[in-house]
């Protein structure tokens, strides 16, 4: 059994993935815009995640735009027969970097064909997508419109399956009486917190939750209590964050980033960190 295995699997759609996966965001430029400060070391992450056992990544082709998708491709097409790449729509990129909406019908279409042609698919796994009513987070508002135009792209067998993300339990619930839906992907970490009443839902219907930002994004983590427990189990407090998450809900799915191979490596050892009952007391304090 490798690392990665002991962390477990889960059902994501119709397929079964590793609970730990890869985010790419971090392989772009800085503010995930522009080309990576360097390319063969974001090739190199790419090449070492699937040697790991990473067979989940998640990706978008607003990274960059449109670079992570072609790292993506240029590393690892054609693709192993285990890898589920997950995607998201919803969103562009500005001229200056800045990030905007994009759920009008033509931009969702559009949003379809370009991850199509970047990845170099011919149908995508997974789509998230993202609801942007509100730039601070989740915010009531019907997302019947926009998941229409997804479930119709899916009919015509573009995309196999639908997700969510940043969005709130209302809509969760009403995206379900719409189309099944994959997972749900929204703000969650040891500090962040919630979503706690949705996760535990969502694990009822077997539906994983995919936190972004679980070590807390572009604010990393900070607490003296998290430092002093990966003190004393002789871990990172970074590693800590990811082992809580584990242990936190098995329906729960990593997608920790990282732009460097010895980091990944880090992320992914987590499988093998045990946390004491006391030290799962102590963390849960944190977001108390």
């Amino acid at each position: 059994m490798s690392s990665i295995d002991r962390a477990g699997t889960y059902k994501l759609g119709d397929r079964t993935v590793n609970r730990l996966g890869y985010g790419a965001m971090q392989l772009a430029g800085p503010g995930v815009f522009g080309p990576p400060r360097d390319h063969d070391a974001a090739i190199a992450v790419l090449h070492e995640a699937i040697a790991q056992g990473v067979n989940h990544i998640d990706t978008c082709d607003y990274y960059g735009p449109h670079v992570t998708n072609l790292l993506i491709r240029e590393a690892l097409h054609p693709y192993p027969d285990n890898l589920v790449l997950v995607t998201k729509f919803g969103a562009r990129r500005g001229a200056d970097g800045s990030w905007l909406p994009a759920l009008a019908p033509d931009d969702l279409r559009e949003a379809v064909h370009d991850n199509l042609r970047n990845l170099g698919l011919d149908v995508i796994e997974v789509v998230n997508l993202r609801i942007s009513f509100d730039i601070h987070g989740p915010a009531e508002g019907s997302i019947e419109p926009m998941l229409t135009v997804l479930a119709e792209v899916q009919q015509q067998g573009l995309i196999r399956h639908i997700g969510l993300s940043n969005v709130t339990a209302t809509q969760v619930a009403e995206g379900r009486g719409i189309t099944e839906i994959a997972c749900v992907q929204n703000h969650y970490n040891l500090a962040h917190r919630g979503d706690d009443a949705l996760i535990d839902d969502l694990a009822r219907q077997n539906i994983p939750y995919v936190p972004f930002f679980p070590l807390g994004g572009f604010s990393p983590l900070q607490s003296s209590t998290l430092t002093q427990v990966a003190a004393r189990l002789g871990a990172t407090p970074m590693q800590v964050a990811l082992a809580w998450l584990l242990r936190r809900s098995p329906n729960i799915l990593l997608i920790p980033g990282t732009s460097s191979v010895a980091h990944l490596r880090e992320n992914l050892a987590v499988a093998d960190l045990v946390l004491p009952e006391d030290a799962i007391a102590e963390l849960n304090g944190i977001g108390g």
